[in-house]
């Protein structure tokens, strides 16, 4: 065997045992996908150098939609959606969409180069998409786990997450009927963090106190002391909090109300209960979702884009202003993800207004989080 032939082996042998290596070793492949991200000029890692600027893609998106929406927006990070496929309410099996995870892999692609932050969401699509996640109870909370960790995580960590080098894993997204079985999410992190070693997070539902009601109180505060949130990297949050009493309002009433609601008179500090998140965890906190219909009572019942057809992207662009005024400067707090985008069509109500698109774009233009 000539000294070329014994050099070609050679290299084939380190080839073969180094691609095996990363193929067994989480930590190899930790290693390797953080420094393909540096290369690749992103920014979300462990230290939080930088606020997250995210758009939360429509389960719909078209992929030259979200190029043009991420320079639209001026957008660093976006949440991109893996569908799963669930029978009914009650169903605790559950299966990943192949088509949604071949358009992901099509949408990383075009965004190599492109300094844009992934973060991977399983996204439950039950019974066609007619039902919400909010209202799914499974009929078996062990087997749900079960399926959750092995036939959703496990897959989209294999499928995408590592070997696209996704920045984060967002584990979960408003179980209202699972968050209360802590020591089994906390499980579920430890798993995922087997095989995976990128950033992650799970997106807890928005929720309301009234001192009028103090059985409120007490489901907050459960939720607030639940040790899920200590494993996590950061702290999620739909941020659909019902805030004002009228159809219409100003930016400066809407801002009040985040720290004092008037719906039903509530009077509910917003502000200071997700800061307490950070306080008790010392985690940074993020709006996972964070969307307004276009629509008159957008600052009502946000998470309604129903509530009546009464266009209004004014009221919509308020809102967002509001929320720039009262958490844009805050160090604790790690940045938003916009609902929704990537598809603009005449039903997407949360889809970003033209009044609402210069706030966006604008927030967190040079804003640096405080080491």
């Amino acid at each position: 065997m000539n000294k070329k032939k014994v050099a070609a082996f050679f290299i084939v042998i380190i080839i073969i045992v180094t691609s095996y290596i990363i193929k067994t070793n989480p930590e190899a492949r930790g290693i390797i996908n953080k420094k393909i991200n540096k290369f690749q000029g992103k920014t979300l890692n462990e230290e939080f150098e930088t606020k997250i600027k995210s758009g939360n893609l429509s389960t719909d998106y078209n992929i030259e939609q979200v190029l043009s929406d991420v320079d639209k927006f001026q957008l660093n990070t976006l949440n991109i959606p893996i569908v799963i496929n669930i029978d009914n309410l009650s169903s605790s099996s559950m299966t990943v969409d192949k088509g949604s995870e071949d358009r992901a892999k099509s949408l990383i692609k075009k965004l190599k180069g492109k300094k844009i932050n992934i973060i991977l969401e399983p996204y439950p699509w039950i019974d066609n998409g007619s039902k919400y996640e909010t209202a799914w109870k499974p009929d078996n909370i062990n087997t749900f786990f079960w399926n959750w960790k092995n036939n959703v995580l496990k897959v989209i960590i294999d499928d995408i997450a590592v070997p696209y080098h996704v920045d984060a894993v967002n584990i979960g997204s408003s179980f209202v009927n699972m968050e209360y079985a802590e020591g089994y999410w906390c499980d579920t992190i430890d798993y995922v963090r087997l095989y995976y070693k990128g950033l992650v997070t799970y997106r807890t539902g928005w929720w309301y106190t009234a001192e009028w009601k103090p059985e409120t109180i007490k489901l907050y505060e459960k939720k607030l002391n639940n040790r899920m949130f200590s494993k996590l990297d950061f702290i999620s949050i739909a941020a659909y909090f019902e805030l004002t009493d009228k159809d219409t309002n100003t930016v400066d009433n809407i801002t009040s109300s985040i720290e004092s609601t008037q719906l039903y008179n509530r009077k509910q500090n917003i502000k200071q209960e997700i800061k307490n998140f950070h306080d008790k965890w010392n985690k940074p906190i993020f709006f996972g979702e964070l969307g307004f219909p276009k629509t008159n009572k957008a600052s009502v019942h946000p998470w309604d884009p129903y509530q009546n057809d009464i266009v209004n992207n004014v009221e919509q662009a308020n809102c967002f202003e509001a929320y720039r005024r009262t958490f844009e400067n805050e160090s604790w707090f790690l940045g938003f993800s916009i609902f929704a985008i990537g598809e603009n069509s005449a039903d997407k109500r949360y889809y970003p207004s033209a009044e609402s698109t210069p706030i966006i774009k604008n927030w967190y233009n040079k804003v640096m989080i405080k080491k």
